[in-house]
């Protein structure tokens, strides 16, 4: 009998009351039995079940992945959108600084660098935005980062690549994500950091709650366009 850790994000957590459990399941357990054990539970995500995804290890797992003992299974809702010899891949509580980035692509060999930065609005869906707080799947989500870095590179041929993105509570104007990269010319530098910044969004476990004056909300991207795209891509075993 398989002991498990079941971790919840976003507004999973927020209906179950709690950020993970330790679970002791039957022989022949599943990622999808896990998952309809909570929702048995949690009446109130029933209906949001066609918008829930599965990790197993931090990786997309298909319902009928079987679970071992000591496994980490991750319920995922909809997202909003480490280090290497050649990639900075990080999620942190602090203040980005795209010169930090920059500083990191930067390489004789390239004519260009290339950064992007995504700041909070002070405006969405026709409200006044106060703040947002966003929350990560850390490990998975640098994982996938790493992943992401690694695609643009083996297609643009860029040659360092740096992707930090904030967690917590953020006000108007500051910045929630930074992405830089370097090139040799700078077609390819643009081409790979617009890439990456919509892979993030598509796949990267990071949400997003937006908090209004008047109250607030989940952002996320739509389920079964991000399903189709991690099992289209191999995410998932």
């Amino acid at each position: 009998m398989p002991t498990v850790t079941v971790r919840y994000f976003a507004m999973v957590r927020e209906a179950v009351g709690r950020d993970r459990d330790e679970l002791t399941l039957p022989d022949g357990a599943t990622a999808g039995g896990v998952l309809d054990k909570v929702l048995a539970e949690q009446p109130s995500l029933v209906n949001a079940r066609r918008s829930l995804m599965v990790m197993v290890n931090q990786v997309y797992a298909k319902p009928a992945t079987p679970l071992a003992d000591g496994d980490e299974v991750a319920l995922i809702p909809p997202v909003s959108g480490g280090s290497g010899a050649h990639y900075l891949v990080r999620v942190t509580d602090q203040p980005l600084d795209a010169r930090e980035t920059e500083a990191f692509v930067a390489d004789p060999s390239c004519g260009a660098i290339l950064t992007f930065t995504g700041q909070v609005r002070d405006n969405a869906r026709g409200q006044a935005v106060t703040e947002l707080a966003y929350e990560a799947y850390t490990e998975a989500a640098e994982t996938m980062m790493t992943g992401i870095a690694e695609e643009i590179t083996a297609r643009w041929g860029v040659e360092r690549v740096a992707i930090v993105h904030r967690v917590g509570v953020l006000g108007p104007g500051e910045a929630s994500v930074v992405i830089s990269v370097a090139s040799p010319h700078r077609p390819e530098a643009f081409d790979a950091c617009r890439h990456a910044i919509e892979r993030l969004k598509e796949v990267v476990p990071i949400w997003k709650k937006e908090h209004y004056r008047d109250g607030s909300t989940w952002i996320g991207s739509e389920a079964e366009y991000r399903r189709q795209l991690v099992e289209d891509d191999g995410l998932m075993p």
